[in-house]
């Protein structure tokens, strides 16, 4: 701290003394201003350099042991990794750098500690050091440090622990939302004979969203429609953009030239965005609270609102909760789903064995649309998601990162507080060590872990945990992996599913923004599986 403003002093006083020289009354000759600048320009990098010098000599001298890439002045390793596909330049520099189990860089001034390993994973994810997030401005700025994915752990946080897992997201309250997962299947259905007779083809990205934002805002609010919809689509939209933003402030937290990084001015528009969020969701508690409904009605929203008063938050926090359930949750389904339909297009003989696999369950003759409780017996249809989770986590970087608030052991090192610490699970679910041909697409592989140790993906199996572990794991896990095994199996029983024309090629290219996206969205062809007419809608 002395070092910083010791070195913003002299970067002012040499500010003030080029001022100075530049008036008009001054009237210096050219060689002296060209001079001033040069020690202007000096003083402002000199200080930057030497802050992020200390801040990262601090933690390296504690993790000297820990291999990785030494990094440029001011900018670490932040140059060689950053971008649409930073979880697979990660894993090449852990190769690089034989750091699979653990890799020490700095990005920015910030640093940082990877895993690429299923051990070293645990010790960061289950990890009693690990309990809290970095400061990230759009996730401040939009209130997420009000919510559970983000807020600081303590006694409010374990709060909403307790509120979640008691009765937002039980498996009593995703029965009681049963219905509206259906209801907005039938919708998806409906929608794809509709494209498919007006132009011949299926937009899927814009078909996923639509119905993953339906089901988010039922499950959330208890609101249906067009109208409300759209409103709130755009919303979600802005923010994903903006939390996507690369924001070199986020890298530099740590100095006092932080808040001078945000050179596109992330912090003003997401506070702007936050504002209309504050404002929609606030008339809805209001309408809410008036209708006197609440123990009538199965939506998260009214769960929250009929709490016992001890248990009550302020309606800000209620605001800030819901807000990130809709965030998260139409953003992770949709995403899977559309990687999962483009491997359906690819590889027509998995498809067709999960097909297969759903009339025999449901019967051709009986015409029956699958449900939820059919879910349980369609093992090849479950492996199809977990092969996808695998080969294209929605999270490769599991999307949050978390930071050590004391110093810890992570496998033989240690890690000094106040570093950054991330799993990458895309490294860990295509390394060939664990997972043998981790570039083939092949859901098979489940069968045999099935036969000796089931392979999970909600958390507790470390090779493949694309929704988190530990005390930050994903809250809404559970109701995601159940609406994604419903309108999957919904798809491919209505549908044969096949590649666009030749023009408009199914593209595996990857996109890394807040989440793993096809750089190229998704567009297919959909024949009906059944002639004269689709089955009747799910009960």
């Amino acid at each position: 701290m002395k070092t910083e403003v010791i070195t913003t002093m002299i970067s002012l006083v040499f500010l003030v003394h080029f001022a100075i020289t530049i008036s008009p009354n001054a009237q210096p000759s050219w060689l002296f201003s060209l001079m001033s600048l040069s020690l202007a320009v000096v003083a402002v990098i000199v200080p930057l350099v030497v802050t992020t010098t200390c801040h990262a000599r601090k933690n390296t001298d504690a993790t000297t042991t820990i291999p990785g890439p030494r990094g440029w002045p001011l900018v670490g390793s932040l140059l060689v990794v950053s971008g649409p596909l930073m979880h697979r330049r990660l894993a090449a520099l852990a190769d690089a750098h034989s750091a699979r189990r653990l890799m020490s860089l700095t990005l920015g001034a910030t640093p940082v500690v990877i895993s690429s390993h299923p051990e070293t994973a645990r010790d960061i994810l289950s990890g009693a050091a690990f309990v809290d997030r970095p400061p990230k401005a759009a996730a401040r700025e939009l209130m997420f440090c009000r919510a559970i994915g983000f807020a600081p752990t303590g006694e409010y946080w374990r709060r909403l622990r307790r509120i979640t897992g008691a009765g937002m997201l039980s498996p009593r309250r995703m029965a009681m939302l049963r219905g509206l997962r259906c209801r907005v299947a039938d919708s998806m259905i409906q929608r794809v004979a509709d494209q498919m007779e007006r132009s011949g083809e299926v937009a899927m990205r814009a078909l996923l969203q639509r119905a993953s934002l339906e089901s988010m805002v039922g499950s959330v609010l208890g609101l249906e429609g067009d109208a409300v919809c759209e409103e709130l689509g755009e919303m979600v939209r802005e923010g994903y953009e903006l939390v996507g933003m690369f924001n070199l402030e986020d890298h530099y937290y740590k100095t006092s030239w932080g808040p001078l990084m945000d050179l596109w001015g992330v912090r003003p528009m997401c506070r702007e965005l936050a504002a209309m969020v504050r404002g929609y969701f606030g008339k809805i508690i209001q309408e809410r609270r008036l209708a006197g409904d609440c123990h009538e009605r199965a939506d998260l929203l009214s769960y929250m609102l009929s709490l016992p008063e001890e248990e009550k938050l302020e309606d800000s926090d209620v605001i800030a909760v819901l807000w990130e359930m809709i965030f998260r949750g139409v953003d992770v389904v949709a995403i899977l789903l559309e990687w999962a339909m483009a491997r359906m297009s690819l590889h027509p003989d998995i498809q067709s064995k999960a097909q297969e696999e759903m009339d025999a369950a449901v019967g051709v003759r009986r015409r029956r649309a699958i449900t939820d409780s059919d879910v349980p017996n369609l093992a090849f249809l479950q492996w199809i998601l977990k092969e996808t989770l695998r080969m294209h986590p929605p999270g490769p970087l599991l999307s949050w990162a978390r930071l050590a608030v004391q110093d810890a052991r992570v496998g033989k090192h240690v890690v000094p507080a106040g570093t950054t610490a991330m799993v990458n699970m895309w490294a860990i679910s295509h390394d060939e060590a664990i997972w043998g041909d981790p570039w083939v697409f092949r859901p098979e592989r489940f069968a045999a872990a099935a036969a000796g140790e089931e392979v999970s993906v909600l958390g507790s199996d470390l090779r493949l945990a694309p929704f988190g572990s530990g005390r930050r794991v994903c809250p809404g896990r559970m109701m995601g992996l159940a609406t994604a095994q419903l309108w999957l199996g919904r798809l491919l029983q209505e549908y044969r599913w096949l590649p666009p024309p030749a023009n408009k090629p199914v593209e595996l290219a990857e996109c890394l923004r807040l989440s793993m996206e096809m750089k190229t969205p998704l567009v297919c062809r959909a024949v009906p599986r059944r002639r004269g007419g689709r089955p009747p809608a799910a009960a």
